[in-house]
Order: structure tokens, then sequence, then C-alpha cells
């Protein structure tokens, strides 16, 4: 009896240990004071996008699906507010998000949260 319960115990510990999902969250800011090389958001008019590389802090052991959720946007008072934010290029490393605005828009920053998950 006590074998069969060792050996359900074991089963039981593998299945949870298995069926684990993996979760790993981080934030994004950008600027036009802070990366004065590539960021354009602000200036001019039409589609303008920008990219910035976003490195997992662990790799993960299949491609994750990634969440982007922006929580600050500093834009002009004297212009429409239309942009997107996305994750491109998603891996087990990590992810390119892009930022995008497009007809008079004019942000001068952009910030959120990003989450990248497995699924069971």
């Amino acid at each position: 009896m006590k074998k069969v319960f060792f050996i359900l115990t074991v089963i039981l510990f593998a299945s949870v240990t298995y069926a684990q999902v993996q979760v790993q969250s981080g934030t994004f800011f950008y600027s036009k004071d802070q990366n004065k090389d590539n960021y354009t958001l602000h200036a001019n008019q039409g589609k303008r996008i920008v990219e910035y590389e976003i490195t997992y802090p662990k790799p993960f052991e299949k491609k994750p699906k990634v969440v982007i959720m922006p929580s600050l946007l500093d834009a002009e008072k004297a212009t429409q507010i239309r942009y997107s934010i996305r994750a491109s290029g998603v891996s087990r490393d990590g992810f390119v998000l892009l930022a995008e605005v497009w007809g008079d828009t004019q942000l001068n920053a952009i910030g959120g949260f990003w989450l990248a998950h497995t699924e069971e």
C-alpha cells in the first residue's frame, strides 16, 4: 500500500510540475528626451514607428505569448491621439516592441508593461 501511495504521489507531483505556466513581466518607457537617437513619435506627420528590443530575464522553454499594456502617454495637446503598440518577432529569448503613431499625433513619451507567458 505504501508503494502504491508513493507512486501516485510521484505521478501527481510530476504532472503538477509539468503543467506549470511560465510567466515573466517587465516595464518599458521611451521618450524624445531619453531616446534621442531613434525616437520619432513626437516629430513630423504621417506614419512613424519605433522599435525596441526586449530581452526576457530568463529564456522560456517554448515560445511565449506576449501582452503589452500602455500606462503612460505624453501627447501634444493640439494633436489627435492615435497609436498602436504591439509585440513582433516573439521568440524564447525576447521580442521587439513596436510603437506606432499616424496622422498628426505627436507623442513625447510612451510607457507601460509587458507580460510574457506560456500556455499549458
